[in-house]
């Protein structure tokens, strides 16, 4: 890695973590904000976390081709300015109408944003660092988060509505420093799609741009696997594992809080230990390994709903179960994204990128709409239905690793074997010239 291309990787993340601190001061507090501060009711809470997945499911489509066209930079600040306007249109609407308009603005620049960093991410690294790159975004993110949920807890009041308004305009203002921050990075010259001169010669583009990434079938397994790791964790995380813990399990919403710092903490304090044991081994036996633990992190939550009447232990295994799935995170974070990356030919790395968030947020749409009945009310099947989809993860990895090649599946030990192989040119004895009477002085020539 350059010094210029590490320049700009650490304003990207500097920018990224600020973007984080301000969205971790209304993340926890959006819901009750909406039904309660805002008067709106909890049909309108819900249908404006709706809102978030469904713009960008509309909008995630056309993203990628554009970063592919005119770079990840221009994408990423129009992205930033939406998300700013979203949250300060959140923060100022009164009424349903105003408050749907400002939640899709809000989903749309959130959606751009993530495929243009990660693109950025990309183009900033090489095929060795890129995993401690995003490594360090997940880390830098959760990081923010935690801050500013905390910082958010200690200012938010439910009697004090300007409360709410401070810890919005908190967030606005922080997506516009990334914005901000973003447009001063020198990225390195990447590849750029060339714009067709006629429209319909832009739609066959995109047709068969869509039609290469279908017919990569590494790309293809590794997006139903990542369908199946975001439904079974982040899909579950605010709905059906919440739900589960709260009627099942009987704990209380405050210890909820307590588990979700748990998950937090365990990324924060683990993610680089984690990053040096999984770098070196096998994406695909990393995946693998991940839906383990996942798998055992559901039987964890199923006990903790068996012993509901032993509060500590239901407690603790809840708090374990959240902890359980921090650990998977922290070690999938240097995985797939790096992986989406180094699958894609170099002009669609933009669109690969787009195409994985739009799996991304298929999962985090369905998720909560089957798991949050379930986890609610249907509390064996509820736990098999994870259980199932966290040994699916195992499965679907596995079978991902068949189709990688070896640079794909563990790229530094790659490259480690690939510098090990090449041959060392000997170094030759240099022998003295024996100097003879009738050697003729060396002669300056000069430029005529």
């Amino acid at each position: 890695m350059t010094t210029a291309t590490g320049a700009a990787l650490r304003r990207i993340q500097t920018g990224n973590a600020l973007s984080a601190f301000g969205n971790g001061f209304t993340v926890p507090f959006m819901f009750v904000y909406v039904a309660q501060v805002r008067n709106l009711g909890a049909a309108a809470a819900g249908t404006v976390l709706a809102l978030f997945a469904v713009a960008a499911l509309v909008v995630l489509p056309f993203t990628g081709r554009v970063i592919d066209r005119r770079g990840p930079l221009p994408v990423a600040v129009a992205g930033t300015v939406l998300a700013s306007a979203g949250s300060l249109g959140i923060a100022l609407s009164e009424g349903t109408v105003a408050m749907y308009v400002s939640a899709a603005v809000f989903g749309a620049g959130l959606s751009v944003i993530q495929p243009a960093l990660a693109t950025m991410i990309v183009w900033s690294s090489t095929t060795a660092t890129r995993s401690r790159a995003f490594a360090t975004q997940f880390f830098l993110n959760n990081l923010g988060l935690g801050v500013g949920g905390l910082l958010g807890g200690l200012v938010v009041d439910t009697d004090r509505p300007s409360s709410f308004l401070l810890l919005f305009g908190i967030e606005s203002a922080m997506y516009l420093v990334l914005g901000a921050t973003v447009a001063t990075v020198r990225l390195p010259d990447g590849p750029r799609v060339e714009c067709p001169s006629h429209g319909g010669e832009d739609g066959t583009a995109a047709r068969d741009g869509l039609r290469a990434l279908l017919s990569d079938r590494a790309m293809v397994t590794l997006s139903a696997l990542g369908f199946v790791m975001f439904f079974a964790c982040y899909g579950q995380f605010e709905s059906g594992l919440s739900a589960y813990a709260v009627e099942a399990s009987r704990i209380s919403p405050a210890t909820l809080g307590v588990a979700l710092a748990a998950n937090t903490a365990v990324i924060v304090l683990a993610q680089f230990v984690v990053l040096r044991l999984v770098e070196r081994r096998r994406r695909s036996r990393v995946m693998a390994l991940v839906g383990l633990i996942w798998t055992v992190a559901w039987l964890v939550a199923g006990v903790s709903g068996l012993v509901a009447d032993r509060h500590a232990l239901a407690v603790a295994a809840i708090i374990s179960t959240y902890a359980l799935f921090g650990l998977g995170e922290a070690m999938l974070s240097p995985t797939v994204a790096p992986l989406v990356a180094d699958l894609a030919p170099a002009r669609m790395v933009g669109r690969y990128n787009s195409a994985f968030a739009l799996v991304k947020q298929l999962a985090l749409a369905i998720g909560p709409a089957v798991g949050g009945p379930m986890g609610a009310t249907l509390h064996g099947p509820y736990i098999v239905m994870l259980v199932l989809c966290s040994l699916g993860v195992t499965v679907l990895a596995l079978l991902l690793g068949r189709r990688l090649t070896a640079e794909q599946d563990n790229p530094l030990r790659a490259s480690l074997v690939v510098a090990a192989s090449m041959p060392v040119r000997p170094v030759e004895e240099v022998r003295p010239v024996p100097a003879t009477r009738s050697a003729e002085p060396a002669r300056t020539v000069r430029a005529g």
